[in-house]
């Protein structure tokens, strides 16, 4: 969950992170696809549509997650000097009381058009990020979204990015409520996207890593309002990856029982963001997880158990040979991939 993108770059492995995005992205010059405008602001509302879960237990995780839909402001902030090419905004619908923190925000990566082609809309691509603070794995991911003529938002999850300034993140920061406010202003994100110029809104997906991975599996629970999600390097069953997972999961381990979670204890903790409770409620024909099958952070047995709860055929199960961090060598494969499904068939890359 925790991937320390930034500090392990410096690994020869781990490198490939930028050798895959240079790979992997597309020419980024010329015009965007739609004029982005200047500073302004649109109206949006909630499409939220969490329909009754037979299970109880599915039923009662939902009613924790979901909130009444509304109408909320989306803010469009160009950014000149920045990679991407704008910043969005709106309100959180599960407000933590910090005002910062509560506004949320996405990095805007408007794709470029081809020599003669014709700008239109375009299918969109929320990318949630992993846990490292810099967010260069979900960068990169949006960035060749972008590459690859997608409309791309990096969302900044609780704390993060724009979300911390003025001061980091609070010491005594309710973990599950941090995650169930990520869940709510993911959710929000598909909707805030659909309002914006250059964006089709019929056809908005989700990608998410690591962390990132386990906010997405949860937000594809909810409804069907992303019409594809893509799921890499998370799993089902927080408590025992937790229990079992090494490197960063262990220091998170570590932390719970500094913190005096463990056992029922960090069980009962973790549930209202476990996903097991109602992974079942993602759409098989439009969900893919990719996975590393010596993952040393989420083990693969977990992996494959979400893609099990999931009800995914095998065509929708990647497995790819390394670990959390060595997968970054077939990153480039992975963009083309999901690339394909999210575009129509003569725009996709071969």
């Amino acid at each position: 969950m925790h991937c320390k993108v930034r500090r392990r770059l410096r690994s020869p492995v781990l490198r490939q992170w930028s050798l895959a995005a240079a790979v992997a992205c597309c020419s980024l010059g010329g015009t965007g696809f739609a004029e982005i405008p200047v500073a302004t602001s649109l109206t949006a509302r909630d499409s939220l549509d969490a329909t009754s879960d037979p299970l109880p237990d599915a039923q009662a995780c939902l009613d924790r997650l979901t909130w009444m839909p509304q109408e909320f402001a989306v803010q469009i902030a160009p950014e000149s000097d920045q990679d991407y090419d704008a910043l969005v905004s709106f309100p959180s619908p599960a407000a933590s009381g910090d005002a910062v923190n509560d506004r949320v925000t996405m990095e805007w990566y408007q794709p470029r058009p081809r020599e003669g082609e014709v700008p239109g809309p375009r299918p969109a691509m929320v990318v949630v990020h992993e846990s490292g603070s810099q967010m260069e794995a979900g960068r990169v991911f949006a960035r060749s979204f972008r590459g690859r003529g997608l409309q791309a938002f990096l969302i900044h999850l609780p704390y993060y990015g724009e979300r911390r300034k003025g001061g980091g993140r609070p010491e005594n920061a309710d973990f599950t409520m941090l995650v169930r406010q990520g869940i709510g202003d993911v959710r929000r994100a598909r909707d805030a996207v659909a309002v914006l110029p250059g964006v089709d809104p019929a056809h908005v997906g989700l990608q998410g890593t690591s962390l990132g991975g386990f906010v997405t599996t949860l937000v594809g629970s909810l409804d069907r309002g992303y019409q594809d999600v893509f799921i890499m390097l998370a799993g089902a069953d927080f408590y025992d990856i937790l229990q079992t997972g090494q490197k960063d999961t262990a220091k998170l381990r570590d932390k719970f029982a500094q913190a005096g979670y463990e056992g029922e204890r960090l069980r009962e903790l973790l549930s209202p963001v476990e996903s097991l409770r109602i992974a079942h409620r993602l759409d098989p024909a439009h969900t893919w997880m990719y996975s590393a099958q010596d993952d040393e952070v989420v083990p693969i047995k977990n992996a494959r158990l979400l893609a099990t709860t999931s009800r995914l055929e095998r065509s929708h199960q990647l497995e790819f040979p390394g670990g959390h961090y060595s997968v970054a060598l077939y990153f480039p494969f992975i963009v083309d991939h999901v690339a394909q499904q999210m575009l129509p068939r003569e725009d996709a890359a071969p």
